[in-house]
């Protein structure tokens, strides 16, 4: 992608509300929980505070400019701290998803560290998750806007990155995943892909792909593992 490349702000607009209703309507998020938001050239647009995806209006998404500062509209979820993070820490990003998807949250009930942001939440058990994925770090526990969260997370991005092997995503303990891409469109299939595997974890636990498996996958497909 190239990376100094961002999108205009009526599209943006525009595809967060599409996203946004998408998820809504497949049981990706409920009520009000969840979050999008975009990088652009000279700021942020991200949905508003206890806004329902389901339900968003492109005039009303908060605008903020490079400083994190609110410009206009509604006024911003708490989590752009955690966004603004997150597209630091990985320049190529230009959206990041918050959801409360249910089975991604079970996995986590079931997990739940701690102490350590080491561990990673799911297993390699299909080669979609390797390929369209990858690893996912799972964040111990802080309250919903917590600034030691959004270290956490930076913390991650960089420790992975420096291995070779940079992620798109992580699971905030007992909160829900933050995925992010080079799109609004990406970063959902991002999540879809990452739901569905939490999904088949939990209905039929099986070993994960081998070593020699992996490996293949990153010599046919690229796969950063």
């Amino acid at each position: 992608m190239n990376t100094t490349t961002f999108m205009d702000e009526t599209e943006a607009r525009a595809e967060i509300c599409r996203v946004g209703r998408s998820l809504f309507e497949r049981g990706y998020v409920h009520a009000t929980a969840g979050n999008i938001s975009v990088r652009l050239a000279d700021g942020f647009l991200i949905t508003p505070t206890d806004a329902c995806l389901g339900n968003l209006q492109p005039e009303r998404l908060a605008r903020l400019d490079a400083q994190g500062q609110q410009l206009s509209g509604d006024r911003a979820s708490k989590t752009i701290q955690l966004h603004r993070r997150i597209y630091a820490a990985d320049e190529q990003a230009r959206c990041v998803i918050h959801t409360h998807s249910t089975h991604l949250v079970a996995c986590s009930l079931r997990a739940d560290p701690l102490n350590s942001d080491m561990a990673e939440l799911l297993p390699p058990i299909t080669p979609y998750f390797v390929m369209k994925v990858g690893h996912v770090p799972h964040i111990a526990y802080h309250r919903p806007g917590a600034p030691e969260a959004a270290e956490a997370v930076a913390q991650a991005i960089s420790r992975y990155a420096v291995t070779g092997t940079p992620i798109r995503a992580v699971m905030l303990a007992r909160l829900g995943p933050n995925v992010w891409h080079d799109s609004p469109a990406s970063a959902m299939a991002v999540l879809e892909e990452l739901e569905e595997t939490a999904k088949l974890h939990l209905l039929a636990p099986a070993a994960p792909l081998g070593d020699e498996q992996i490996d293949e996958l990153r010599r046919v497909f690229g796969a950063y593992w």
